[in-house]
């Protein structure tokens, strides 16, 4: 455990990856060495930057490297490693997506899905909400919303509500959603924001400065907890709009920070 870690990456250097499109924003290799140096590990996790048409050819090539202990991934491949991986566990499964995927030693992928109990584990830490018996509104249908809306299920929200520019998405995110939890209460209304305790954007919208807000952010009031899943910007227009009504707010980097252990275990790198 307290042994130096090597300054260079070396021939016995244990190889991890974080897999977007685009790439630039991603915080998890720096998150990640922090968990390597705590534990004395000689590892590295390196971004890669794939297109989806690529994304199988990389998982390909991926399995086939014997110093190669796994991967995170983040948008816009988690929902498509579902079908990727060899395997994955039931919480993806349910959730349809996978953030972070073990490889094994004949080089099968095993993935499963952490984003959504980091999410409630930041939530409960830093803004002191406890989502039993509140009322949830989460933007999207894609793999982070996805995660979030189960693991605020699981954490015993009495109502949900789904909202997605393609309402077909929200409303098969509440099908699966209610064959887990068949005594949550379910909404598609997407302009419902104001009805709600927690306000979520499990979107990619408010990465870029010409994106189009995910919500409506008049609708927002001062006894709302807000919180947004994008990690760069450091606070999105959403936060900034949340902070002036304000709202509690939830930063996207915590979600990773309090799951980036248990993605080190999952994938092997430590026990």
């Amino acid at each position: 455990m307290n042994e130096k870690i090597p300054n260079t990456i070396t021939g016995r250097t244990r190889i991890y990856g974080i897999l977007a499109d685009p790439i630039y924003h991603v915080k998890t290799p720096q998150v990640m060495a922090e968990v390597f140096r705590r534990h004395g590990l000689d590892a590295v996790l390196i971004p890669f930057h794939v297109k989806p048409a690529r994304l199988g050819s990389l998982i390909s090539g991926l399995s086939a490297m014997e110093n190669f202990g796994g991967f995170i991934t983040t948008v816009p491949h988690k929902s498509a490693m579902l079908d990727l991986c060899d395997d994955v566990t039931d919480e993806a499964r349910h959730i349809g997506a996978v953030n972070c995927v073990r490889r094994e030693a004949d080089g099968r992928m095993i993935g499963t899905m952490l984003d959504g109990l980091g999410f409630v584990i930041a939530l409960t830490n830093l803004t002191g909400f406890n989502p039993r018996g509140k009322a949830a509104y989460v933007a999207g249908a894609g793999g982070a919303a996805c995660a979030m809306a189960f693991a605020l299920a699981d954490a015993g929200v009495r109502r949900l509500t789904i909202a997605n520019r393609t309402p077909d998405k929200a409303q098969a995110l509440a099908a699966r959603l209610r064959h887990v939890h068949p005594e949550l209460e379910l909404s598609t209304d997407a302009g419902s924001v104001a009805d709600h305790d927690l306000v979520v954007n499990g979107t990619s919208l408010g990465m870029n400065p010409e994106d189009r807000p995910p919500l409506d952010f008049s609708m927002l009031s001062p006894d709302q907890v807000v919180a947004d899943a994008i990690m760069d910007p450091v606070m999105t227009p959403l936060l900034k709009a949340a902070e002036a009504k304000g709202c509690r707010i939830q930063r996207g980097l915590p979600m990773l920070q309090c799951q980036i252990e248990l993605m080190a275990r999952h994938m092997g790198a430590i026990e």
